[in-house]
Formats: structure tokens, sequence, C-alpha cells
């Protein structure tokens, strides 16, 4: 968890704009936005009804937004200039008409944008989360939680908040840009060649600035899942935080996180700020052409004097659409690279599909085969090599060996969380890559050493091994498990409700409730991982007890860290270097003198 920190490291202006410039060499040509963008459409599509009602309210206000300025440049000319009144009242209704129809329609796009837009995000988080479900355990093995929840959660926000406004605005600035121009073409086009001098000067500017703040905003988003990842991992290991007393450690790697990430926020902000502010510049300088030309225009009888009002308007409304789409394309760099990260998990491969031949079993004697199996977690090496045993039905296997040794991956190769890059691995007969897995997996009880209980119901914690059961069921299961003791003396009994991985209840009566959820789930093959560990002596005795119980009849898979708790067992499985080097009785091993009979001479 902990990396060795020298200092905090704070980025510099120089070394971030540099590493800055290395990222978009480096990993600009790797992402692809427009493919990104291509599956948001896929995801907005579904409302097409809805959105091309927006689309027609949106050409419908900037048509109206267009019209009022010339029905203002005709008030001047017509009645103001000529000083005349007949029908002017009509023409103002008309122009007030036209403004409060703009705000209706204005309102209208974006209360129906907002229903398309939580729509579509509810859509993508939830296909997220269902498919987060569907990865395979190597996926989550290499990734921090906390990263991938930023991804739930911040990423899916920027997306959220992009749909919301920024689409809408982005093409109701591209039509009203058209349109202005348009019809600045037909009032003057001399006026309007005159007035589009400062074009490429924005263009150039706008340019200059997003080159920088793409790759500073895919940044900002990277620091924060680490950050966030960070904070989640020391949150949950606070515990061995405190004990070890690493608290200024993980503060300093704190600092150092959160210092990138103010950092590369700082640098994003700062150069997306830029833009409304030369906006704003050239808005002016532009107002200032159009008013000094558009005037000696009209000293000479070019132009009318309400034509110079119309383009004085236009002039910032031809500004405009470009500021807001300077500012919305900021929002949609910040919005695509977490759309990105989004989609870099959905494009990664679900958990290997069961073939459409796989079988179902419905019922298991417990005997196991691993027929020369091997496996590597990489690709360089093997984590165990060429392992080979039996287990009978109802036969108890301990797994033993130092750290690394391959224990647990013989039980993640047993439940299919890996498949073995050769060998097979045979239960009642059955080659387990033709078995469905969640029909493998539904005759497996599993009884860690880390119990994880999840936030509700004691009642429904133990439900959880098997969701049809009664509640006598459950009653009857917690008996079996000893747990039924405590559990009567909780506040509200069975409907206690338990916070989050139980907290609030010791780790021993976790581990009971452990064992009446895998009781209750009755499965044929049972896989322990040393429940007693760090257990007071009385509540190992309960604890053995129930595993006693929970273990008759059924095959069990021990991995044992103490080997006194193993010495009833069938079989001994001793691995080293990732193979079986020995196998036999607890009392057979010791005869034979070899690395088991060193391992127990040292456990003592």
């Amino acid at each position: 968890m902990l990396k060795g920190l020298t200092r905090p490291f704070v980025y510099t202006r120089p070394a971030l704009q540099a590493k800055g410039k290395a990222m978009a060499k480096k990993k600009e040509k790797a992402k692809n936005w427009a493919a990104t963008i291509k599956k948001l459409w896929e995801y907005l599509s579904v409302k097409k009804g809805g959105i091309t009602l927006v689309l027609f309210l949106v050409v419908l206000s900037t048509a109206l937004s267009l019209l009022g300025p010339v029905l203002i440049g005709k008030t001047v000319d017509n009645y103001i200039v000529a000083k005349k009144t007949d029908g002017l009242p009509l023409l103002l209704a008309g122009i007030l008409g036209v403004y409060i129809l703009y705000s209706v329609s204005n309102f209208l796009q974006g209360y129906i944008m907002i229903g398309i837009a939580q729509t579509t995000v509810a859509r993508l988080r939830a296909d997220l989360f269902s498919h987060l479900h569907r990865l395979p355990i190597s996926f989550f093995d290499k990734r921090q939680s906390g990263e991938l929840m930023s991804r739930v959660t911040n990423d899916i926000e920027n997306v959220s908040t992009t749909l919301n406004s920024s689409v809408i605005q982005i093409f109701s600035s591209l039509l009203m840009l058209v349109g202005t121009i348009s019809v600045m073409v037909w009032l003057s086009p001399l006026l309007t060649a005159i007035s589009l001098i400062i074009v490429p000067l924005m263009f150039l500017g706008m340019k200059w600035i997003t080159n920088r703040t793409g790759v500073l905003f895919k940044e900002q988003q990277r620091n924060l899942g680490e950050l966030n990842g960070f904070i989640e991992e020391t949150i949950s290991g606070q515990r061995i935080v405190k004990t070890f007393s690493q608290e200024q450690k993980v503060i300093d790697e704190f600092m150092h996180k959160n210092s990138r990430l103010r950092e590369s926020g700082f640098w994003a902000q700062t150069f997306s700020g830029f833009i409304p502010k030369l906006m704003n510049v050239l808005n002016n300088v532009s107002f200032t052409i159009i008013a000094a030309i558009g005037g000696i225009f009209a000293l000479k009888g070019m132009i009318t004097i309400g034509v110079i009002i119309v383009f004085a308007e236009y002039s910032r409304q031809f500004t405009r659409p470009l500021n807001d789409l300077a500012n919305q394309f900021n929002t949609l760099l910040s919005a695509v690279a977490g759309a990105e990260r989004v989609f870099e998990i959905l494009d990664e491969d679900a958990e290997s599909i069961d073939e459409s031949a796989a079988i179902e079993l419905e019922e298991v004697q417990g005997e196991v085969e691993f027929r020369n199996v091997s496996f590597s977690y990489e690709k360089e090496g093997s984590t165990i090599r060429n392992v080979s045993f039996t287990a009978d039905p109802g036969q108890m296997v301990a797994l033993v060996g130092p750290t690394g040794a391959g224990k647990s991956t013989i039980i993640n190769l047993l439940s299919r969380f890996y498949d073995p890059d050769s060998g097979m691995i045979l239960i009642d007969g059955y080659d387990t890559s033709t078995v469905k897995r969640k029909s493998l997996r539904s005759h497996m009880g599993f009884v860690l050493q880390d119990s994880f209980l999840f936030e509700g119901p004691i009642l429904e914690n133990i439900r959880y091994g098997r969701l049809d059961a009664s509640d006598e069921e459950v009653i009857e299961a917690a008996k079996a498990a000893n747990a039924h003791s405590f559990i009567e003396k909780m506040p509200d009994g069975y409907r206690t409700v338990l916070k989050q991985d139980g907290s609030g209840i010791s780790q021993g009566q976790k581990q009971l409730l452990s064992i009446a959820r895998a009781i209750l789930a009755n499965p044929a093959i049972l896989i322990l991982d040393e429940a007693t560990s760090s257990i007071d002596t009385i509540t190992e005795l309960k604890i053995q007890e129930a595993l006693s119980r929970l273990m008759e009849g059924r095959t069990s898979f021990v991995i044992a860290h103490r080997l006194n708790t193993i010495r009833n067992a069938e079989k001994i499985l001793v691995l080293k270097d990732g193979e079986i080097t020995e196998q036999g009785s607890h009392d057979f091993l010791l005869r034979k003198k070899g690395f088991y009979y060193e391992l127990n001479n040292n456990k003592r």
C-alpha cells in the first residue's frame, strides 16, 4: 500500500507543461475521442424523439434570437429616425412576443434535455456497474477499488454535467454563428467582411489554449482517480496504519497526490479561463470596429443607423457563440476524458462466456481431481507447475506451504476465478472448463480469513448464502454455526443492522456469521482459509465446533497457516515453489521427515 517517499513532489509550471506535452505525444494517438463521442451517441440515440424535439426548439430559439435585432433595427429606421408612431405599438408588441417565445423555447429545450441526459447517464452508470460484475477477478487484482469508484462517480458525473447543458449549448452556438453571419452578409457584405477580421485571431487563440487544456484535463481526471483510490485504501486499512504508526507517512503521500491534483487542476482551469478573457477583448475590438466604420458608412449614406445597431448587436451575438463554444469545449474536454475512462472499463473483456454446450451440475458428490495443472498470473514464470492430486467425496484436504507457494492459486483455479494455462481440473469427472461458472460456484462454500459482511440486517447477511431461504432456515443455520446466542443478545436480534463490513462486532462473530452463511448455502465443496486466526480461545472453540459441523460430509479444502489445525486432515498437500513436494496424512508426513516435518518444527 505504501510506497517509499523521499519528499512530496510538486509540479512546477514548466514541469507540468513538459509533462503535458510528453503525454500529448504519448497518449493523444492512443485515445480516440471520435470513438468515445460515437459511443456516447449510441446511448443518447435511444431518445431520438426527444432529441429531435430539442433540436427543433434550438432552431426555433436561434431564429427568434436572430429576428429580435432585425425588428429593433426596423423600429429605429422606420419609426424613431423617421419620427413616426403609426404601427409602433404593434411592432413593439411583436418584439416582446419574440423574446417571450424565445425564453419559453429555451426553458423547454433545457427541461427536455436534462431528462434525456439523466436517463442516458443512469443507463451508462447501470451498464458500468453491471459490467464490473462480469469482469474476471484478475481485473480487480490489478486495480484499486477507490480508482474504480472514481470512474463510476466522478467521471460519469462529468459526462452528466456536459449532457445536461453543453450539448445544447454547442449546437445552439453553431446555429447562432451560421445564422448571424448569414444575416450580416444580407444586411451589408462589406461591413461583414470587416467584422470577420478578428475571426482568425479567435481561432489561433483557441487553438493555443485547447492544445494545452486537453492534456491537463485528462491529467486532472487521472490524478483525481488516483487520489480517490489512495483515500479508500488508507481508510479501509486504518487499523494497519495506526498499528504501525504510519500516520505521517500516509499523510505525506496524500499531500503528494493532492498536490499533483491541485497543480493539474490549477493549470487546466487557468488555461481554460483564458478563453472568455480573450473573447471579451476581441468582442470589444469588433464592436469598436463596427461602430467606427459603420458610422463612416452611415455618414456617406451607404447604410442606415438601424443597420449599425443591428450589426452592433450581431457583433456581440457573433462573438458570444464563439465564446460559448470555447467554454463548452473545455467542459467537453473534461467530459470526454471522463467518458474515455468509463468506456475503458466497458471495453474490458468480460469473464469468458461459458460455452453454449456448457453443462449444469445438478448434484455434486465432491470428487475433485487436478491433472497436471500449470498456471501463471503473468506471462513470464509459473505460479504452480504440474500440480496433480485427487480429493475423494467428503475428504478434508489441507494445503500447506510458505507464502507464495501456490495455495490460494489452487483455490482460485478450483473456483474458476482463473483458468489453468495447461492441464485439467475435474469435479465428479467433469472438466470444470465445460461447466457453467454459476453452476460450479453454486456448489461451493467459502469461509475466508477476512470475513466480509454487507451493511444491513444480520438476517439478510446470513441469507446471502441462499436468497430463497426462510427465516427459520436462517436461524437454524445460525444455531449450527454457534452464532444464535450472540445474535439473540444484539439490540434487535436478527433484525440488527450491521454497519459496512460488519464493523461494530468482533472478528470472531463475523466468522460465525460467515460460517452460518456457508451452512445455509449447503455446498458440496467447502473452502476454508484459516478461519480461526487472530481469534480468542473461547471463540476459536466455537468456530472449530461450527466448522466441524460444516465440513461433515463435504469435500473440504483448508488453507492452513497453523499446522495444529489440520492434524486430522485425511490428505495434506505440501507446496513449495509452485509444486506439490509431498502429500499424505499428518503422521505419514512427519515420519517421512521431509519439508512438512521442517515446517511443523518451525511452527512450534
